[in-house]
C-alpha cells in the first residue's frame, strides 16, 4: 500500500517531465499503478472488500455466545476474561486455533454491549449530590485517615466539604445539617449511593426502605431522597468528580491541624473560594458563584426550627451502677434516676440521656467499645454512704481536680482524721453538683487565705460567690466568711427535750430520774 509520500515522489517525478514506464522503473511500481496515482488526488483509505474468514474459530461461535450469555447473570468479578474463553476452548471443546482469533471476536461482540450515556442539565435549586470521600491527616497524635461528607450542588457544582470521626448515620445526620445551613437553602431532592446507615433495605429497581432518622430528616427539610441504582455510582458524577477535588486540591499537600475543628475551619474558607472559580463543562463556561445564585433563589427555604441530628435509644433501664448501655458502651447518670427508664440520644460527639424530656446527663461520644464513660458528679449522693469507694473508684481516683482539692483533704484528715476528714471532704466535693469547679477552688483558696479551713466555711463561701454570680475570677474578700470564725455553737440543753412531752411522760420522766439518783446513791 502506498503511502503519502510515495503518493508525492510519483508526482513531483511526473511534474518533472519524466515518462511513466521510466518512473515505474525507478520506483518500482507498475505502470498501472503510476498511472491510478496520478488520476487520484489522494491516497484512498485501505478496505476490506470482504470480512476475514476464520475457519478455525467458526465453529465455536455457538459456544463463546453461550459463555458470554451465562456472564450477564454472573457476578462482575466473576466473568470470563478472553484468554479464560480461550482456555475453555482449548481444553473443553478442543480448539486448536489462536487466542488472537478469539481476543478479536470478543471485542467486537462487547463493542456492541459497551453502555452509553445522555449528556444531562439538571435545573437550578433541584438536585444535591452527597457522597463521603477518604483523605490522610497529619494530627498531632500522627497520621490518621478519615471519611470527609461532600456535598455538592449539580447546576452549580458549589461544594460542601466537612470532616467527621464516622460515617454513621448521626454522623451523616450532623453532616447534612451543617451542609443546609451553610448553604442557607434545601434542595428538592438528594442523592446517594446506597450506605447502610441511609438505607436499611433495597427494594426492586429505585425503591428504598430508609433509615428512620434519615426519613425524618428529609420529612423536616422537605427533600426526596434519591438513590442510584446498585454499582451505578455513576449516576451522580458531580459528587464524585468532587471527591477527586476534595482530594486532590483540598487535601493536597496533607493536611496538618490540631483536631478536626480546625480542618473544617478549612474546609469551609476552601468551599467559599469556590464561588469565584469559572467551571467548563458540557453544559458551557460558567461562574459557580453565578450558578449558586440561581440555584439558591430556586431552592427550598430552610425551616423556622432546627433538626435534631442524632439516633434515639429509647426505653433504656438504668442499672445499680448507675449507668446506661448504648453503642456498646455505657454512660452514667444521676442517683435519682437509677432503676428508671430513660432515653439515649447519640449526637456525632456526645451522648445526652433524657428523661421525660428532660436532659439528665450529657457525656462526650465514646467510639470504643466495653467502655464506661462516667461523670464523678452523678456518684456523690452514693459518696456521702460508701466515703471508702473516695479511693477505690476510678471515677473519683481519676478526677481531675485542681491541686487545692488535694491539699484540703489532707488538712481536714490531719485536723479530723482520716475518716471524720473525708467525710467533711465529701461534703466539699458534693458542692460540684451545684457549683463548677472554679468557683468552689476559689471559696477553697479564699478559706486557705483567712486561715478557716472548715468544710461548713468553705460551703458557705461557695454560695456567697454564687449569689454574687462569680464563677472564681473576681478578688477575694472576707465579707461572705468573716464571721464563721468566731461562731460558737453551745451544747444544747436536754431538759428541754421535756418539753415536748405530756404531763404524764414529763412525771415519768422525773421519776425515773429520781430513781437513778437514789440508786446511784
Amino acid at each position: 500500500m502506498l503511502t503519502v509520500d510515495d503518493y508525492g515522489a510519483i508526482r513531483r517525478a511526473h511534474r518533472d517531465g519524466m515518462s511513466i514506464r521510466r518512473i515505474a522503473r525507478d520506483l518500482g511500481h507498475s505502470r498501472r499503478k503510476i498511472r491510478q496515482v496520478l488520476s487520484e488526488s489522494q491516497p484512498a483509505p485501505y478496505t476490506r472488500t470482504r470480512p476475514p474468514q476464520a475457519p478455525v474459530l467458526g465453529p465455536f461461535h455457538s459456544i463463546i455466545d453461550q459463555i458470554l450469555e451465562s456472564d450477564e447473570r454472573a457476578p462482575p468479578k466473576q466473568r470470563h476474561t478472553a484468554m479464560q474463553v480461550f482456555r475453555r476452548l482449548r481444553d473443553e471443546h478442543g480448539y486448536r486455533g489462536g487466542y488472537a482469533q478469539v481476543q478479536r471476536y470478543l471485542l467486537r461482540h462487547r463493542r456492541g454491549h459497551r453502555e452509553t450515556f445522555i449528556p444531562l442539565a439538571h435545573p437550578p435549586g433541584r438536585r444535591l449530590e452527597a457522597d463521603f470521600a477518604h483523605i490522610y491527616v497529619d494530627f498531632r497524635d500522627g497520621r490518621r485517615q478519615i471519611p470527609v461528607l461532600v456535598a455538592v450542588w449539580a447546576y452549580s457544582n458549589y461544594p460542601f466539604v466537612i470532616a467527621l470521626p464516622t460515617e454513621r448515620t448521626e454522623a451523616i445526620l450532623a453532616g447534612m445539617v451543617a451542609a443546609f445551613e451553610f448553604f442557607g437553602c434545601a434542595p428538592r431532592e438528594v442523592w446517594w449511593d446506597n450506605p447502610r446507615t441511609v438505607v436499611s433495605l433495597i427494594a426492586r429497581g429505585r425503591d428504598r426502605r430508609l433509615h428512620p432518622r434519615y426519613a425524618a430528616l428529609a420529612s423536616h427539610y422537605a427533600f426526596d431522597a434519591r438513590f442510584c441504582l446498585p454499582a451505578h455510582g455513576n449516576e451522580k458524577p458531580d459528587a464524585e468528580s468532587t471527591v477527586k477535588a476534595v482530594q486532590r486540591r483540598f487535601a493536597t499537600p496533607v493536611p496538618c491541624v490540631a483536631d478536626l475543628e480546625e480542618l473544617n475551619g478549612r474546609f469551609r474558607q476552601l468551599c467559599r473560594d469556590e464561588l469565584g472559580r469559572t467551571v467548563r463543562s458540557l453544559s458551557g463556561v460558567f461562574a459557580i458563584g453565578d450558578r449558586f445564585a440561581e440555584d439558591r433563589a430556586a431552592a427550598g427555604a430552610l425551616p423556622r426550627y432546627g433538626f435534631d441530628p442524632c439516633i434515639e435509644s429509647p426505653a433504656v433501664v438504668a442499672d445499680k451502677y448507675q449507668t446506661v448501655a448504648f453503642d456498646g458502651n455505657r454512660y452514667s447518670v444521676p442517683r435519682p434516676y437509677a432503676f428508671q427508664t430513660v432515653a439515649v440520644k447519640g449526637y456525632v460527639d456526645r451522648v445526652a440521656v433524657t428523661a421525660r424530656g428532660q436532659v439528665i446527663a450529657e457525656h462526650r461520644r465514646c467510639y470504643r467499645r466495653s467502655e464506661m464513660v462516667l461523670d464523678p458528679a452523678h456518684y456523690l449522693v452514693t459518696l456521702a454512704r460508701r466515703p471508702a469507694a473516695l479511693d477505690c473508684a476510678p471515677v473519683f481516683r481519676d478526677w481531675s481536680l485542681p491541686g487545692s482539692f488535694a491539699e484540703l483533704r489532707g488538712e481536714l484528715e490531719g485536723r479530723h482524721g482520716r475518716l471524720a476528714g473525708a467525710r467533711r471532704y465529701i461534703r466539699v466535693l458534693q458542692a460540684l453538683a451545684e457549683h463548677p469547679v472554679s468557683r468552689v477552688a476559689h471559696a477553697i483558696e479564699s478559706c486557705k487565705i483567712e486561715h478557716v479551713i472548715e468544710d461548713e466555711a468553705i460551703l458557705q463561701r461557695t454560695r456567697a460567690l454564687a449569689a454574687a454570680g462569680g464563677q472564681g475570677s473576681e478578688p477575694v474578700t472576707s465579707d461572705a466568711t468573716a464571721g464563721i470564725a468566731g461562731i460558737q455553737v453551745p451544747l444544747p440543753d436536754l431538759s428541754r427535750f421535756d418539753l415536748l412531752l405530756g404531763r404524764e411522760g414529763a412525771e415519768a420522766s422525773s421519776a425515773r430520774t429520781a430513781g437513778d439518783v437514789a440508786n446511784y446513791d
